[in-house]
């Protein structure tokens, strides 16, 4: 029997996702080994164990912190641990024993975020440079949720092959009810997410507005918690008088099926992602996507979208236009996100992870 550490110090983000379903599969699948949760102070009640193997402890460091690479690492010390699951990069990298990381995308590393400090944006990013490379050499594995972060992986960092291992993400529905959320039409299209720049929404906004030239009534509907960059952007649209948007603050989990299955278009306009997940989950409710043909997403939804250049207006506003007006064409892409759903399973991820735990143990 042996003892893993997972570090779901995020397990309350968006990212977090992630991790929730793979503990919850996690729980099921080995009865065995013992299992060490680490988690914010914050989050000590957020996931409850059901497998006696699996027990929680508070973890209290902030990513890219002294706290982190002394006292995550005193702490890990104190533990023992057989092996270490990194659910991010970011951890102490003098930390010696065996461990496996999870790399979700590369855009700490690639992009420049204007909504924080820039010294201490870049000087994490310059420590992100270090840590990544770091811990893509010192894994026994690192996870990725697409072919295209593994290839980018593989790029920049020269490492083994063998040992990156792709592990997609999947949609699965969370509750079984419906509720509708109140809207002035039911003529929309939506976003899910928070607003960073790479994901691309005052492109967004410019497209919808062209869009109103020939659907004069149509919503574009933005889910989600509003950050300082969805504020940020909130206050440029109302400062230029954009029309038709509707911004819905937190919606629960009925409520963003409802949004989803209700949707003329379920529309994606990101520069960079490491996968993609609320495409996955519209289609799971029966909406169709429109889609950036940025990074990995053309991977992700293969043909159960439609793609768009994300810095062309006029290309995305044709491509999303005939969505919105072909009914064949919605059509097609429903039928076609059936099988591409099938693709992906949790459960399917839980299993290839918890196999390169066994691997790394017996290395």
């Amino acid at each position: 029997m042996s003892h893993i550490v997972i570090d779901a110090r995020i397990i309350s983000s968006t990212t977090g996702r992630y991790i929730e379903r793979l503990l919850h599969h996690l729980e099921k699948i080995d009865t065995t080994n013992t299992y060490t949760v680490l988690v914010r102070k914050k989050d000590e009640n957020y996931w409850i164990p059901t497998n006696p193997n699996f027990i929680t402890k508070v973890a209290d460091f902030k990513n890219y912190s002294f706290s982190e690479q002394i006292g995550l690492l005193k702490l890990l010390n104190s533990l023992k641990p057989d092996l270490v699951h990194f659910c991010t990069p970011e951890q102490p990298v003098l930390y010696r024993g065996k461990k496996v990381t999870t790399i979700h995308d590369l855009t700490l590393l690639k992009t420049y975020n204007p909504d924080k400090n820039w010294l201490i944006y870049k000087s994490k990013q310059f420590i992100g440079k270090f840590v990544f490379r770091h811990v893509a050499r010192t894994s026994k594995f690192v996870y990725t949720p697409s072919e295209f972060t593994r290839q980018e992986l593989l790029d920049r960092f020269k490492v083994d092959p063998s040992h990156l291992i792709t592990t997609h993400l999947a949609a699965e529905t969370r509750t079984a009810t419906l509720t509708p959320y109140p809207l002035p039409s039911s003529n929309y299209i939506m976003f899910v997410g928070q607003q960073s720049r790479y994901k691309n929404i005052r492109f967004l906004q410019e497209v919808h507005t062209k869009l109103l030239e020939t659907h004069p009534d149509l919503l574009l509907v933005l889910v989600g918690k509003l950050d300082k960059p969805g504020l940020e952007n909130k206050a440029y649209f109302e400062s230029i008088n954009a029309k038709n948007i509707i911004y819905t603050g937190y919606t629960d989990d009925d409520q963003l099926n409802w949004l989803y299955a209700n949707t003329k278009a379920y529309v994606f306009p990101s520069l960079m992602e490491g996968f993609g997940l609320p495409g996955l989950e519209a289609m799971l409710q029966g909406a169709v996507v429109a889609s950036s043909s940025a990074t990995c997403l053309p991977e992700v939804y293969g043909d159960a979208a439609v793609y768009f250049d994300p810095t062309d207006v006029t290309n995305a506003t044709n491509v999303i236009e005939q969505l919105l007006d072909d009914e064949t064409l919605r059509a097609t892409l429903k039928t076609n996100s059936i099988t591409q759903l099938e693709k992906y399973s949790w459960e399917k991820t839980a299993h290839a992870t918890h196999e390169r735990y066994i691997q790394a143990l017996e290395s």
